[in-house]
């Protein structure tokens, strides 16, 4: 529902979901230039306090928006999600606008053109509003960055939305429009799904073309509802030939969310093998989620870790190395822009031997390996998405320790790199009200049955809290 004047208990047009939006323009409710409006006083409210747009454009959007109103006053809509409000993170390219990538050592250049998952959007004829905020090249899960201000968490502003989709995970929570784009390559959709109470689908490797492509790396969604995400997919996934390590088109029926659990293998994973302690909080909220999976027909066991120390140092080293590589052609100057978190870190890349280097990309096949090892047996895996419930906004990761900077993400790397699909989805929360995200991983290319167990999930946890509201003045 929508505001009108008779009625004072009800959904505000920015809150409404796209799959509402688009049934509201069918109907003619209501036109995207009102959501529009509605959606931009909303940021009004909220930026202040969060600050997690980048290049923010009122105006654009306005004449897009104009245009996708005279199209459903003639019931001709352009696409999939005419009308719709989208921000887009940071790295995903957009024409004519610089990539800074949250860094302030990179050099403000426009691109050319948008990257495939911007470029399908525009093509199904969302609102791209704004883009949104991310820590310096992508590589902390965390709001802090060296080109944006500081981003925070709309559930507590004391606390981190996470990273690297940060702006993303707080636009989400605080209700700047349904639809949002991150990119994940450790976690980065994930987590600050998990922290900011929003449905994040990290997708198989190539379901969603990109550009620049890279091991592990994907765009997926980030919305507040698990049908805007599937919404999303239908239009993220199709083909584009820029990635060379995208899926073969395929017809996937993104409707098709009706699973019931009944039969389903389930492995409970709350021991990701390494990595920082399961705090008792949300160790209680996948337990719960797993029993709520049982009651409803599934075969559930708990099963242990795939991730090791070892390969977790692996992955470690692998990175630095090659984000060394980049950060090594900078002039000193350039590079005494970054945060000092992420140049400490990366600097250790220039003192590993290539049987170091080598040994960590080959505990991306290790990973792999045991992946695929499990899911002979399991259907999917249900755990925490990050150990921890919280930590303060202004640290670079919950350790905030660049010589330990991947121990928050045990429960979420080893999917980048076997690259099986996962979505975490809001499962619970702590006595202080902050969500508490539940991860689903499925076998590799099952990215509708990931959708549709957390489309059941939807069902059967408990009631929701009601999302943040800006403060008050």
């Amino acid at each position: 529902m929508h505001k009108t004047k008779k009625e004072e208990e009800v959904t505000s047009l920015h809150d409404l979901s796209a799959v509402d939006l688009l049934a509201g323009y069918r109907a003619k409710q209501f036109s995207p230039s009102e959501v529009l409006e509605e959606v931009l006083a909303h940021v009004a409210a909220w930026e202040p306090h969060i600050k997690a747009l980048y290049l923010l454009d009122p105006e654009g959007a306005r004449a897009v928006a104009k245009a996708s109103t005279d199209r459903w006053q003639k019931g001709e809509p352009v696409g999939t999600l005419d009308g719709v409000p989208v921000t887009i993170k940071d790295n995903i390219a957009t024409r004519d606008q610089p990539v800074p990538l949250g860094a302030a050592s990179v050099k403000l250049v426009p691109s050319p053109k948008d990257a495939p998952p911007a470029a399908r959007l525009r093509e199904a004829g969302s609102i791209i509003f704004s883009k949104t905020t991310m820590p310096d090249y992508g590589m902390l899960s965390s709001g802090l960055s060296s080109f944006h201000p500081l981003t925070r968490n709309p559930w507590d502003l004391s606390k981190n939305p996470g990273g690297s989709s940060s702006g993303a995970g707080a636009t989400g929570a605080a209700g700047y429009g349904p639809l949002h784009l991150g990119t994940d390559i450790g976690g980065s959709v994930r987590l600050p799904a998990c922290w900011c109470g929003l449905v994040g689908l990290k997708p198989s490797l190539g379901r969603v073309p990109v550009d620049p492509f890279y091991v592990g790396r994907v765009a997926g969604p980030m919305t507040r509802i698990v049908d805007d995400a599937a919404l999303m997919m239908s239009v993220l996934s199709r083909p584009d030939r820029r990635d060379g390590m995208s899926l073969p088109a395929h017809e996937i029926n993104w409707k098709g969310l009706d699973k019931s659990p009944r039969k389903v293998r389930i492995g409970l994973m709350l021991d990701a093998g390494t990595g920082q302690p399961l705090e008792k909080e949300v160790r209680e909220v996948a337990v719960e989620a797993a029993k709520s999976f049982e009651s409803a027909g599934a075969v559930v066991t708990e099963i242990d870790g795939i991730l090791t120390r070892e390969m977790l140092d692996g992955i470690d080293n692998f990175f630095r190395a090659r984000s060394w590589d980049d950060i090594s052609r900078l002039t000193p100057e350039e590079r005494s822009k970054m945060l000092p978190y992420i140049l400490q870190w990366a600097e250790a890349g220039a003192k590993l031997s290539g049987l170091d280097v080598i040994r960590g990309f080959n505990a991306t096949m290790a990973i792999r390996t045991a992946a695929a090892k499990l899911f002979c047996d399991l259907d999917y895996v249900v755990s925490p998405v990050s150990p921890v419930v919280n930590f303060p906004a202004e640290f670079a990761s919950p350790v905030n320790d660049p010589e330990r900077p991947f121990e928050h993400i045990a429960y979420t790397v080893p999917w980048n790199m076997s690259e099986n699909p996962a979505v975490s989805i809001n499962g619970g929360y702590d006595k202080k009200g902050f969500p508490i995200g539940v991860q689903i991983v499925g076998r590799r290319f099952d990215d509708l049955g990931v959708l549709g167990m957390a489309k059941a999930f939807e069902g059967l946890r408990g009631p929701q809290k009601p999302w943040p509201a800006p403060p008050k003045k």
